[in-house]
This record gives structure tokens, C-alpha cells and sequence, in this order.
């Protein structure tokens, strides 16, 4: 191992930052790689890394002691798994061979290769990884963080609440059912659409549909951003007579009333809506750590080249994930394709190489969940809108078996290889059915 640390090249403080001029205190400890953040990307990467250089060499830093299995949560607030199934306690997923910080980071001070934790430890590095994830802020929504989990208002996006949605679907008698999409980024941008037709098919099951009326509004322009497989979205949810307003954000709850008011955003009407049940995907931003630093891009996200996922400012910063300002949807299927471009690169330049070594093509997928035994799986660029499936049928089409994929397989894919640092998603297995596919 030694032999393996030793090729390393020395590593460059800062490529385009000007040197510091305080002289800074030593950190209180120093490793080769630290990763902020212990989700998919940060767990993937360290694990990765830390067999690759052995003890004492990558610290993840994260101050959560459950690792949560996020993508599940729209299946548990439809009632067809179970919690249990999306938790693990985090020391049972952190690598062995890295040092896990349990701490939060409170300054990320990149021109003098140092985190700062809220215990008022200092933690320096030679390559940082940014995995830190999106940040939700309820408070921007008036009274959102009061109504939460309480008369029928619920959100799949909280630990907490995701677990009495299906509670208030099963005691939902009718009346009117909303549905909302915030006029910010978030993290898997089809989860507020899925659960309005798992919800709507509960609602039919129930033999309470022909007196609910559900809405959903969206502060998008569309129901879904790419049009492949947006206009079958649509068509599905005019057929079930989904209402579907555009341009339409939350800004306040009123409990008492139980009224959600709403903005236009193309015209600035604003509008109260009557709710029995109402699931709010809150807004998210990036973290208030990322955006206070030399890091963040204008919106507050880690800027890193789209291609290599290395910082545009300091040439030893990577980041992936939600946290990061790749132009493409922030999803689980995202970071697989990202962990492997990022340790790709991140490898190559710890030994000297050039780190265009692999370039990611924005790879992401939503699997789009219509019903119960219903899912379209949506496999697409976000860099260019253009559809990249893996298997050799038109994955538009309603499927009970992308359904059973997206329940029982890719969960296990998750656990077993992501977070391992062996799977990097689906590119081997699209290459080789390219030939059978028909365009």
C-alpha cells in the first residue's frame, strides 16, 4: 500500500484562488481524502477510496446516525412498503477502512484545504469530495413547518411525516385532495408527481373518487420536464381526471381555515385553495455551508465542470450529488453514473493523470410511478433532454415489470452496490442490448 500512496502526485493547494493571506492554524486532523456528506455519492466515493488507500486515509464527515433510502418514500406514502425497509443505522453502511466525523460542517475553507465541524474542530485535506446533498427549507413556505403531519397535511419528503401519509390517504372521505411542486430545485423531481396518481388510484380503491377533486399544482411549465415521456404523463393524467395547474407555487398554509394559497407565477394572481388533504413538496436550496463559500456557484450549489465534476475553482475539490450544479435532475440514478466519472477522475489526478479520464453524459433516470403494478421508466440526459434507455423497448409504456425493478431490484442495487462503490449505474448493460434496441 505504501508502493501505491507513494506514485501519487503532490498535490496543488488551488488552481485558480489566490493564496490565503492569514496564516492559519493546523488542523486538528489531516487526511488524503475527506467527503462531506455519508449519502449514495459520499459512501460510494468513500468506499471506493478508502480500500483503495487503507486506514487513516479518508474520513466521511456526516452527522446523521440513519442512512435513509430516500427513493422508497413515495412507496411507504403510498402504502406499499414499509419504513423499516428505507432506514439502516448509518455505522452499518460508513466503510470500515474510513474514519466516519460524526460532526456537522459549519465552514468549508478550500483555501487552506480545510472543513470546519461545529465542535470547533478543524479537519484538513489534500482532495475534498462535496457530497453533501440539498437542503430543504420548510420555513419558506408560511406555516408549512406547523401544518406538517398534522390534518391531513403531509409531505413525503420528512422521515417523519412520509410515514403518515398513506395514514391520511386510508381516512381521506372525499372532498379535495392538492398536490403541489415548489418553484425551487429539489431532489427527485418526479416524486411529487408520483404520489398524486398513487394517491388518485387509493382514492378510487376506496370507492371515494367520484367526490374528491385532485389538483395538483406545479410551478412548472409542464407536468414533466421531458417531453418523451411528459406527454404520456399528461395524457395518463387527463384520462384520470387529474387537475393539473401551471405555474402555480405555494407560499402559505392556513391550518385553521384549511386553505393553501397560491401564486401564479406568470401572471402574480394569487389564489386560496380548500384542502381535506394536501402533500407539499417543500422548497430546497443548497446548504447554507455550501453557499457561504468560495465553492458555491451564483445559486449556491457546488460549481464543478459538467464533464469531470472537479471544482471550476480549486483543482483538488470534486463534488457529485444533489449539492453539486450539474445540469441534470438531482436523483439516486444520477450519482451512480456520477460516482464512477468522479472517482474515475479523482483517481487519475491523485496519480498524476490527466482527469478527463471519464466524462459524465448527464445520465439520470425517474421512474415514473402511475399505480400500484405502474411505472414508466423514464432513463434520459439531462444534459440534453434526450432519451438514454437501457432496455431494448420503448420504456414509455406502462409496465408492472419496470414496477417490480424499480420495488425490489434497484433497492438491492442500492444497498449492495452503490453504496460499496461497485455499481455505477447501468451504461455496461445499455451497451450491450444497444443492438436490439430499435430507434
Amino acid at each position: 500500500m505504501l508502493a501505491v500512496r507513494s506514485r501519487f502526485a503532490p498535490v496543488a493547494k488551488r488552481t485558480f484562488a489566490s493564496q490565503a493571506e492569514a496564516t492559519v492554524a493546523p488542523a486538528d486532523k489531516k487526511y488524503k481524502v475527506v467527503v462531506v456528506g455519508a449519502g449514495p455519492g459520499g459512501l460510494s466515493v468513500s468506499s471506493t477510496l478508502s480500500k483503495m488507500l487503507g486506514k487513516d486515509q479518508v474520513a466521511v464527515i456526516d452527522p446523521s446516525q440513519y442512512h435513509y433510502y430516500q427513493p422508497l418514500w413515495t412507496y411507504v406514502g403510498g402504502g406499499l412498503k414499509d419504513f423499516r425497509e428505507s432506514v439502516r443505522p448509518m455505522e452499518s453502511v460508513v466503510p470500515e477502512k474510513a474514519d466516519w466525523i460524526q460532526q456537522r460542517v459549519i465552514k468549508l475553507d478550500p483555501d487552506n484545504n480545510q472543513v470546519k465541524l461545529n465542535d470547533g474542530k478543524t479537519v484538513g485535506y489534500d482532495y475534498l469530495v462535496v457530497a453533501a446533498g440539498i437542503q430543504i427549507n420548510w420555513d419558506q413556505v408560511k406555516g408549512l413547518k406547523e401544518s406538517l403531519g398534522k390534518d391531513g397535511v403531509t409531505s413525503n419528503y420528512s422521515p417523519e411525516s412520509v410515514q403518515k401519509t398513506y395514514k391520511f390517504i386510508k381516512e381521506f372521505k372525499g372532498g379535495n385532495a392538492l398536490f403541489t411542486f415548489p418553484n425551487t430545485p429539489l431532489k427527485c423531481p418526479g416524486a411529487p408527481t408520483k404520489i398524486v396518481f398513487l394517491a388518485e388510484e387509493a382514492f378510487r380503491l376506496q370507492g371515494v373518487r367520484d367526490k374528491t377533486n385532485v389538483t395538483y399544482n406545479t410551478s412548472l411549465g409542464k407536468i414533466f420536464g421531458v417531453d418523451h415521456y411528459g406527454k404520456v404523463l399528461q395524457r395518463l393524467a387527463d384520462e384520470r381526471n387529474i387537475n393539473v395547474n401551471f405555474q402555480t407555487e405555494l407560499i402559505e398554509i392556513k391550518p385553521d381555515d384549511r386553505k393553501a394559497i397560491f401564486r401564479n407565477n406568470a401572471n402574480k394572481e394569487v389564489k386560496s385553495f380548500d384542502y381535506d388533504f394536501l402533500h407539499v413538496a417543500p422548497p430546497q436550496g443548497a446548504p447554507t455551508f455550501i453557499k457561504e463559500s468560495k465553492l458555491a456557484d451564483a445559486a449556491g450549489f457546488v460549481d464543478v465542470n459538467k464533464l469531470t465534476l472537479r471544482s471550476n475553482k480549486y483543482n483538488n475539490v470534486f463534488s457529485l450529488g444533489d449539492c453539486s450544479n450539474l445540469p441534470t435532475s438531482k436523483t439516486a440514478a444520477a450519482i451512480t453514473a456520477e460516482s464512477g466519472t468522479l472517482k474515475t477522475n479523482l483517481i487519475a489526478q491523485m496519480e498524476g493523470k490527466d482527469i478527463k479520464a471519464a466524462e459524465y453524459d448527464g445520465y439520470t433516470s425517474c421512474p415514473l410511478i402511475v399505480g400500484r403494478d405502474q411505472l414508466i421508466l423514464a432513463e434520459f440526459s439531462g444534459y440534453t433532454g434526450q432519451p438514454m434507455e437501457t432496455f431494448p423497448v420503448d420504456q414509455r409504456n406502462v409496465s408492472s415489470v419496470a414496477q417490480y425493478l424499480n420495488m425490489e431490484v434497484i433497492p438491492a442495487l442500492y444497498w449492495n452496490g452503490l453504496l460499496n462503490g461497485t455499481w455505477t449505474g447501468p451504461s455496461t448493460f445499455r451497451n450491450i442490448m444497444s443492438p436490439f434496441r430499435k430507434d
